[in-house]
């Protein structure tokens, strides 16, 4: 494809994110590039990161746009974002030239909308702190009480492209060794800081397509991803639920703890999700895996109560500490999700409470920044549970890096782990 071409294809792209408000990005973008097949590898890759580059500062463009009075249309939008990346005005125009195969080419009107930009940075005296810090406005106070003076640092992380996390599989390999196998495919890898299972790849590279991902040797999973499944602390021979396993991402990991052995129920509420976790469990030789879809009236939990010895619920949540991968969910979220969010989280924590056997442990996971979501909802669990206490961070981890933080639970941050944003708690109930 020619530059031009890359851009009116991002152009495209982002239309299209535009009309599915509800939908997330990446499953759009692939079935955008599944439909347009002739797109190589290389090019799916500069689209993708022309269309991400807008996503991620979507608010102070369109503020921009809409100072000069030109709708943010994604045209516009993509526009502006190029005079943000050294792009000179005279450089667009021309690549937007209304050439074949190219972007339409920019009225005065446009052209003049976006000269301001050029040479300037996209952060303005004038602008709200909500836009410069590309979140909802309503979202400004629930992450200012999470981050107080910290705040524009962790969000200025928050906007950086997140890198690609493995976990190896030790079921079948070695970190040392699955990284030879991803270098013996042109892919450099180094370990990761606090889980000693991961290895990070800087930048976007294919890895689903190579023969140490096929062979079941790598997962996909964030670092923060793989020390919540640490916290777990599964053994060999334990009973362990994951509650809201989704595609098993955490189950895998808690397979591999466990070394294949004992007994792991993995539950959800969505069937196609938990279909989609028998590929991956094949992929990864775990064989200690039940799937069980959570229905209305089942008796399944209650027929197993006190019965595990660990108890994970990954709840559904804002997916705030996602940002950095997923900054088309800063346009999705509103309000009302986090106050929908809320109650069901504290069900689901109740729910899955009554599975854990005397002694065991329920640690209540979240990708959310706002304390609503987790500190709040633990200490709203614990005043209707006092048969459980807090287990602290320190007593908790097992892992050979020292804990990631003082407090009482796990608070992870792009910014001060170059993870994405969680938070784990670890409750033990009374032997």
């Amino acid at each position: 494809m020619t530059p031009a071409a890359r851009l009116a294809a991002a152009i495209e792209l982002l239309a299209a994110i535009e009309s599915a408000p509800r939908k997330p990005a990446d499953a759009i973008a692939n079935g955008f590039f599944r439909d347009r097949r002739y797109i190589g590898g290389g090019d799916r890759r500069a689209v993708s990161e022309r269309a991400w580059g807008v996503l991620r500062t979507h608010r102070r463009l369109d503020w921009w746009l809409a100072r000069a009075g030109v709708p943010g249309n994604p045209r516009m939008l993509l526009a502006a974002s190029l005079l943000t990346q050294a792009w000179s005005l005279d450089g667009v125009i021309q690549s937007f030239s209304g050439g074949q195969f190219g972007p339409s080419a920019l009225n005065a009107a446009e052209r003049a909308a976006l000269r301001p930009l050029e040479g300037h940075t996209l952060d303005h005296p004038e602008m709200p702190d909500a836009v410069r810090l590309e979140m909802p406005d309503w979202a400004l106070r629930p992450i200012w009480a999470r981050f107080g003076p910290d705040l524009q640092t962790e969000m200025a992380a928050m906007s950086e492209p997140a890198p690609l996390d493995l976990r190896v599989n030790l079921l079948k390999t070695t970190r040392e060794a699955a990284q030879a196998a991803l270098a013996a495919e042109g892919i450099e890898s180094s370990p990761t800081v606090l889980s000693p299972w991961g290895l990070r790849i800087e930048g976007r590279r294919a890895v689903t397509t190579g023969k140490a991902f096929q062979g079941g040797l790598v997962e996909i999973q964030d670092e923060g991803s793989q020390l919540i499944s640490a916290l777990v602390g599964a053994q060999p021979d334990m009973r362990v639920a994951d509650w809201c396993a989704g595609a098993g991402g955490k189950t895998l990991a808690l397979a591999m703890a466990m070394e294949n052995r004992g007994h792991i129920a993995a539950c959800d509420v969505s069937a196609p999700r938990l279909d989609g976790a028998v590929r991956r469990l094949r992929r990864a030789g775990v064989h200690n895996v039940e799937r069980h879809l959570v229905e209305p009236g089942d008796k399944w939990a209650k027929r197993r109560a006190g019965t595990f010895d660990r108890v994970l619920v990954d709840a559904p949540c804002t997916g705030t500490g996602t940002w950095r991968r997923n900054p088309d969910a800063r346009l999705r979220l509103t309000e009302n999700d986090l106050a929908e969010l809320r109650p069901k989280q504290a069900t689901i924590l109740d729910q899955a409470s009554r599975l854990v056997r005397k002694g065991g442990r329920l640690v209540y996971a979240t990708c959310s920044l706002f304390i609503e979501e987790n500190e709040a909802q633990v200490d709203h669990f614990l005043a209707a549970h006092p048969d459980f206490s807090v287990v602290p961070l320190a007593a908790a981890w097992t892992l050979p890096a020292p804990p990631p933080g003082p407090g009482p639970y796990l608070s992870l941050t792009p910014h001060r782990h170059n993870t994405d944003g969680f938070f784990a708690a670890v409750l033990e109930r009374a032997a």
